[in-house]
């Protein structure tokens, strides 16, 4: 490895880890796809390393990579805390809450679960970030953040607790108008209908294809969409119908005009919050606490 690290290659890589993809990064960077996959190589040779092993959605850090994670997670956490010093904050405050969330947790439900936290006396400051489950593992294993909020196991090795807070059974939403269309002959109805789908390897992505191929269902697929948002962006503008957690759909009716068409049959996510207790004090062990204490609760049709 040369004797200096280039500061924006460091930053590029932590922005690809964090998010889990280049091209995720690009849009939190503002630069192109292939700037960041060319910038990633060129810090690969100077590391010496790989960094990244796999591909698309099952690209996870290596050993080094891991490493070298945990160092940028000091360096940029350093960073933010000497920005907000020199910004006139006040000194001796509280440091936030910092909570990990999987990108295929929608936000609806990321709400629900951190509100009661907000709600309290003394409510801590949130600092939240988005990004793969290797990535934010890695974080909270480098005492970075709290606790991560994972809609799926956490990967084999993981040494902290794992604490359920709630599960929630799948269905699929659509705007009134396409809702009435499809509701009569579902779940046949969905034969040709419109559907847009989460990527492939996400938990909710994986309970629709079992639901569809056991029905032996084909819908027309109109797209597939990383981002959880983009993905009800695309319902509410009637382009087809989506699958989300039941829990979210008062909130989903409320905000997003999107209506229950029916439920995916045998399809529940269960939700997890990861922390590694010694990195906690008092304060934050009491947080993580009522954190783990919300139920996420099926919603009437």
């Amino acid at each position: 490895m040369r004797s200096s690290v280039n500061y924006n290659h460091l930053r590029y890589f932590w922005t690809v880890a964090r998010t889990g993809s280049a091209t995720s990064a690009a849009r939190v960077l503002h630069l192109t796809q292939p700037t960041i996959s060319a910038q990633l190589r060129q810090f690969e040779t100077s590391v010496g390393a790989a960094l990244f092993e796999g591909e698309g959605r099952d690209r996870r850090l290596t050993e080094a990579g891991r490493l070298l994670y945990r160092f940028a997670e000091e360096v940029f956490s350093l960073e933010r805390e000497i920005h907000d010093r020199f910004a006139g904050l006040p000194t001796g405050r509280s440091r936030p809450f910092r909570v990990g969330v999987t990108d295929g947790i929608p936000k609806l439900l990321v709400h629900r679960f951190l509100a009661p936290l907000l709600a309290r006396e003394r409510a801590p400051g949130l600092l939240v970030r988005e990004g793969s489950q290797d990535a934010l593992l890695t974080s909270l294993e480098a005492h970075a953040l709290d606790v991560v909020l994972l809609d799926a196991p956490a990967s084999s090795g993981f040494q902290g607790r794992t604490h359920g807070v709630g599960e929630s059974d799948v269905a699929l939403f659509g705007i009134p108008s396409l809702v009435r269309d499809l509701k009569p002959d579902f779940p046949q109805s969905i034969t040709n209908a419109p559907l847009l789908l989460p990527p492939a390897g996400s938990v909710m992505r994986q309970l629709l294809d079992a639901w569809l191929a056991v029905h032996a269902l084909e819908p027309r697929i109109v797209a597939e969409l990383d981002d959880t948002a983009l993905l009800k962006a695309f319902a509410t503008a009637g382009h087809g119908v989506a699958a989300l957690p039941v829990a979210v759909a008062s909130d989903a009716a409320k905000r997003y005009g999107l209506r229950k068409l029916g439920s995916v049959e045998g399809a529940r996510v269960l939700y997890y919050a990861l922390t590694i207790d010694r990195t906690l004090d008092d304060d934050m062990a009491d947080l993580v606490a009522v954190l783990s204490q919300q139920l996420v609760t099926e919603q009437p049709d």
